[in-house]
């Protein structure tokens, strides 16, 4: 049974512990507000650019632009978006997890592009080939950090290097749920619902291809942004969760040791008076 000493050691030190994860836990809450706002506030803007390009596909065909284009050659690129930090909870496990899965059911010539450093990490010890890597982009993601990162895509797709290219990260549901999310960047594919399609809706200037050229790569960077988005979400609300957590377990250990150091304390008074009182009978 550990001593006195020991316990009371422990005692201290989980309570430290728990100083560090609800000061964690309050950052994150205060970061956790933004980053769901931000989400949020750009979806619809992700969701009708989104429905307008594909249906201008629909309308146009894929020899209008070389995104559009289905390609037979060149190999797949998963882009796996995850944070740069953990002490988030199971995110950045399950996104991983998630990818592996994707991975091993659709083998072939493939190679994966990151977006943090937790799936970066995680695929290179995996041996997962790697196309290109990119840091993170802090508490406050803007269109303007995406851009590198869109046009290695769409040159790629354009050039035939790439056949096709998915995305992979956590989409923010709620503070208490996030889910792995695979969706198809390249190429774009059209809605099979085209009643009401924009080109019987709206007159295009100067034309509808020419407003697709212009359209096509901030599509891409439009989806690749709301990823990201989606991540900080993710991430902020798994942490929050997961530091409030560690919280209440510290709480729960410091009671159980305190008792524990009670009940050894208890004995070792116990013990001393027996030790007294035999050592008085004795004389």
């Amino acid at each position: 049974m550990p001593s006195v000493r020991d316990l009371r050691l422990r005692i201290r030190d989980v309570g430290r512990i728990k100083q560090i994860t609800r000061a964690m836990q309050f950052v994150a809450a205060s970061k956790l507000k933004r980053a769901q706002d931000s989400t949020l506030q750009a979806r619809p803007y992700s969701d009708k650019i989104d429905e307008v390009l594909a249906d201008l596909a629909a309308v146009l065909g894929q020899e209008e632009h070389p995104l559009l284009a289905r390609r037979e050659g060149g190999k797949r690129i998963v882009v796996l978006v995850t944070s740069d930090r953990g002490l988030a909870g199971p995110l950045n496990t399950n996104t991983i997890r998630f990818v592996a899965r994707a991975i091993t059911e659709h083998q072939g010539d493939m190679a994966l592009v990151t977006l943090g450093r937790k799936g970066r990490d995680a695929m290179r010890r995996a041996r997962v080939p790697m196309e290109a890597h990119f840091a993170g982009f802090g508490d406050r993601p803007t269109f303007a950090d995406v851009l590198p990162l869109a046009r290695l895509i769409t040159d790629g797709y354009i050039s035939g290097e790439f056949g096709s290219v998915d995305i992979v990260f956590p989409r923010f549901v709620s503070t208490l749920v996030q889910r792995p999310s695979l969706d198809t960047l390249l190429p774009v594919t059209p809605t099979e619902d085209t009643e009401g399609i924009p080109g019987n809706q709206f007159i295009f200037e100067p034309s509808a291809g020419a407003v697709l050229e212009k359209l096509l790569p901030r599509y891409v960077a439009t989806r690749l942004y709301q990823a990201v988005l989606e991540t900080r979400a993710s991430e902020e609300s798994s942490r929050t969760v997961a530091m409030k957590n560690a919280t209440e377990n510290a709480d729960e250990l410091i009671e159980d040791y305190t008792l524990a150091y009670n009940k050894v304390r208890q004995s070792n008074i116990t013990r001393e008076m027996i030790e007294i009182s035999t050592g008085a009978n004795a004389q």
